[in-house]
């Protein structure tokens, strides 16, 4: 088995390059990918992101190609950020050899793109959409590439990708080598390997088992009405260790509300995710890797690309919908030596999700509080706040306790009048009445606790000043 890279016969000018990126033994995957890529086959590739899957297919790709100006490979990638990642590595890779790299995808000036790719391009990297756009405005020939890459495949079938990668495949004619990469091998990627490969040899990581960065992970069950609470406490923390921070969520539109809601709490945080321009998505990108500012919050997709040894510390503001997300979020902190933090908020809904990244991965992500505020730090930029629908059953209903009771003169019915005229709403918004001695218990809706309890405290029931909370 190949213990270094200098072990292969590798051209020259990619031996030195990979001496460049200071890589000097190959990951799992590189040793047992890159002799059967060489052979020139086609090759199904297992790995998960992170793993060194660009040195796999990239270093046999390059060693196949000549600084001609003609079309010879097309690598296809699932998002902007990715294909420029791999291309940039690539461009590493093959050190002074010359090859000319284009990236194509949209979102830029696609006449810069255009351009570029008139003039004469040895390897493309793109996304699926804009390459069948080019192909169809007359800028890319399809029928002169041999190798066609497919990077994270199932991630492509997972965006809706795989009819744009059919058409792709249909209109290489000439080609003769397939190398596919993916994580996880779903039935429609297997049927379509089975079509349009050829006695593909497979290669995997053999158990699969993940090789993460050093990174300690956190999870806080809290709800989401305190996220933000949590999430100011820990960046207050980071900006005492002066750390950079990515905070990932699910959406777009969560993406802009945090980062306005950091802002207004004099936290300057910038946003990332696919609906910025591609200018400005480059932009934020390059200020961040060079340090200017310490927090992004992204979406998954935006934040392919996102590799800053900077970053000590991740946090999963919502816990992703898929398993290999989470793998990759936490890999973007705990590199260049240093040990990562990976926080994770989670409500009670959040739990088997949670179970099933711990189970999937033999993870251990241990329950914690929101850690304490540093030293010479008085109070929290965020304020915390009851978090009423954490407190709820599934019904949505809290219990309220009331310091008034039988000893009052009350029954289950007048003290029901009580609240709804001190508070003035639907009777529907109560529930189940218990009545003690000297106290009460009754249970709202979760969306009138805040005024039941404003509108309680303080009033005369039954000759009792009323004091009303959920603290039972």
């Amino acid at each position: 088995m190949q213990k270094k890279f200098t072990d292969w016969d590798l051209d020259d000018d990619i031996q030195q390059g990979v001496a460049a990126l200071g890589w000097i033994e190959p990951t799992p995957i590189q040793i047992e990918a890159i002799p059967v890529a060489r052979k020139g086959g086609d090759i199904i590739g297992q790995a998960r992101t992170g793993s060194g899957k660009t040195g796999a297919f990239g270093i046999p790709i390059l060693e196949s190609v000549n600084a001609s100006g003609e079309l010879q490979a097309l690598l296809l990638c699932p998002t902007r950020e990715l294909a420029n990642q791999v291309a940039e590595e690539m461009r590493l890779i093959q050190g002074a050899k010359g090859i000319i790299i284009a990236t194509v995808y949209g979102g830029t000036d696609i006449d810069k793109q255009a351009k570029q790719l008139d003039s004469g391009v040895d390897i493309i990297v793109g996304t699926p959409g804009r390459v069948m756009d080019m192909t169809k405005r007359g800028h890319i020939d399809l029928e002169i590439p041999q190798i066609l890459a497919l990077d994270e495949a199932d991630r492509m079938l997972d965006m809706g990708f795989m009819p744009d990668i059919l058409w792709v495949l249909e209109k290489m004619t000439s080609r003769s080598r397939t190398l596919l990469f993916s994580a996880t091998f779903p039935p429609e990627i297997l049927d379509a390997a089975n079509q349009f490969m050829s006695e593909a040899e497979f290669v995997q990581i053999g158990d699969m088992e993940i090789d993460l960065p050093p990174v300690d992970l956190f999870n806080i069950n809290i709800g989401r009405g305190n996220k933000l609470w949590a999430l100011g406490r820990l960046l207050t923390i980071q900006q005492q260790r002066d750390g950079q921070t990515i905070v990932f969520t699910n959406t777009k539109r969560m993406v802009d509300l945090i980062v306005e809601r950091l802002r207004k709490c004099r936290i300057e945080a910038t946003g990332l995710h696919g609906d910025l321009a591609q200018n400005k998505r480059e932009k934020v990108l390059n200020s961040f890797k060079a340090g200017e500012f310490a927090t992004v919050v992204a979406t998954d997709v935006a934040a392919r690309g996102l590799d800053v040894d900077g970053v000590t510390m991740v946090v999963n503001y919502d816990i992703p919908n898929d398993v290999d997300s989470f793998i990759h979020r936490i890999g973007r902190t705990g590199r260049a030596g240093r040990r990562g933090e990976a926080w994770s908020f989670t409500s009670r809904d959040d739990a088997p999700l949670l179970n099933k990244i711990q189970g999937t991965y033999d993870l251990v992500i241990p329950e914690v509080d929101t850690p304490e505020l540093p030293e010479g730090v008085d109070r929290d930029p965020v304020k915390w706040r009851e978090d009423f629908g954490e407190l709820s059953d599934v019904f949505g209903m809290v219990k309220i306790g009331i310091n008034v009771g039988k000893e009052h003169g009350l029954s289950k019915l007048s003290l029901l009048e009580a609240v709804l005229s001190a508070v003035k709403m639907d009777e529907m918004a109560v529930g189940d009445i218990y009545l003690n001695q000297n106290d009460s218990i009754v249970c709202i809706h979760k969306t009138k606790v805040s005024y039941v309890i404003d509108g309680l405290n303080g009033k005369d029931i039954g000759g009792q000043k009323v004091s009303a909370s959920t603290s039972l």
